[in-house]
């Protein structure tokens, strides 16, 4: 079924149809629910009878799934809802009809980022806390800088964390304002109430593709920091660092090698942050210089969205085993930051402290270590209370 047959004669051609076709399913619940408020917003104006409006509330809860001989969702539900549905489609477009389902799914995908945000962070903050006084070696450049403890460590990645849920929560904020009423474009001369939370202005409600844009924007960020993540663990898990060892129900083995144990989550984790970047750049192509208001451009708009929703979702799943499951070599990391030269910059703020300029100090230690003569004073703890810190993590997550 289409919905402008009445001014086209005749059939499409097929290979025309075929790329028209809109691949939208995934939007059903989500037009079912928007479907559902227009039918309210009917019944109000006195467009929808009592019958009327107690036929599409009937019909819209028994609609499961979309027929591929359907041009779109929305079609196919307008089919499905039988005679009434001739009516349903009064005083809205497509166009406004599929923002706001899309808004809705948005919405929706954001509260499951935050679900799987914070069942991530969770498991993270319990490894922490485990692991809160674990010495370890702290990098900069990959190379070894100063001692710090595997809890601090791990903390860092709960604050990426923090800021992925923030972006999320903007972007979910952005998809809440409706559409519904806008029409084509220009609203509707029909005494329809408007919806709550309704959009100012009729063009901008039907074109704009911001909130997509803050949704893809806060998942590209949020694998970049995954992608970090997931380097770290992969680092941890060589050899050559010995830092911790891969569960077994988290890791795959080679085809050919049999002693091999390989970090494919972390990796892939790793990888999928240049498709999520891919993702947010195409469509910030698509809408670049599109004119107001619609252009059928935006059917583009919810491929990357639903693939970036799978990804979100498979890849919390799958690195919330793995990092339950790691197992970290405690003796190795202590031995790795046992080395005394990690503890150079003590030495240069012990001689600050004594009165002497740092620049003084510094060249002092660094030639010390130059000739092979530095002594590494006493361990101090720079990093405050690991354990409240992590004590602190939880509150903020609760």
């Amino acid at each position: 079924m289409n919905l402008w047959s009445g001014r086209v004669g005749g059939e499409l051609a097929p290979e025309v149809w075929d790329f028209l076709h809109a691949d939208d399913a995934e939007l059903l619940p989500y037009d079912l629910q928007a479907t559902l408020l227009h039918a309210q917003r009917l019944h109000a104006a006195g467009i929808l009878d009592d019958a009327e409006f107690a036929d599409v509330t009937e019909r819209l809860a028994s609609i499961e799934e979309v027929d591929e001989a359907d041009e779109d969702v929305h079609s196919s539900i307008e089919r499905q809802l039988g005679d009434v549905g001739r009516k349903i489609h009064a005083g809205r477009s497509r166009n406004d009809q599929v923002a706001a389902a899309f808004r809705l799914y948005v919405g929706d995908a954001c509260a499951e980022a935050d679900v799987a945000l914070v069942r991530f962070a969770h498991a993270v903050l319990d490894r922490a806390a485990e692991e809160a006084t674990t010495a370890m070696p702290g990098y900069t450049h990959l190379q070894r800088a100063q001692p710090v403890t595997l809890g601090h460590h791990l903390l860092a990645w709960v604050e990426m964390l923090e800021r992925d849920r923030v972006r999320f929560a903007f972007a979910a904020g952005q998809a809440a304002p409706s559409p519904l009423g806008s029409g084509a474009l220009a609203g509707s001369t029909l005494p329809i109430p408007a919806p709550p939370n309704q959009l100012r202005n009729s063009i901008d409600a039907v074109a704009d593709r911001d909130f997509a844009l803050d949704y893809l924007y806060a998942a590209a960020v949020l694998f970049t920091h995954l992608s970090r993540i997931g380097e770290e663990i992969v680092l941890w898990t060589t050899s050559e660092f010995g830092f911790a060892r891969l569960p077994e129900h988290a890791a795959t083995g080679s085809s050919l090698m049999p002693q091999k144990l390989n970090p494919d989550v972390a990796e892939l984790a790793r990888g999928k942050a240049g498709t999520a970047i891919g993702r947010l750049t195409g469509l910030l192509a698509t809408v670049k210089s599109l004119a107001l208001a619609y252009d059928r451009d935006l059917q583009e708009d919810k491929p990357p969205v639903f693939a970036a929703r799978k990804d979100v979702g498979g890849a919390f799943g799958a690195l919330t085993v793995l990092v339950d499951g790691l197992a970290f070599d405690r003796e190795r990391m202590a031995a790795a930051s046992a080395d005394p030269l990690l503890r150079a910059t003590d030495a240069a703020e012990a001689l600050v402290a004594g009165g002497m300029p740092f620049r003084d100090a510094h060249e002092q230690i660094a030639g010390q270590v130059r000739a092979g003569t530095f002594e590494a004073p006493p361990a101090g703890n720079r990093l405050g209370d690991v354990t409240k810190a992590v004590a602190a993590a939880k509150e903020r997550w609760s």
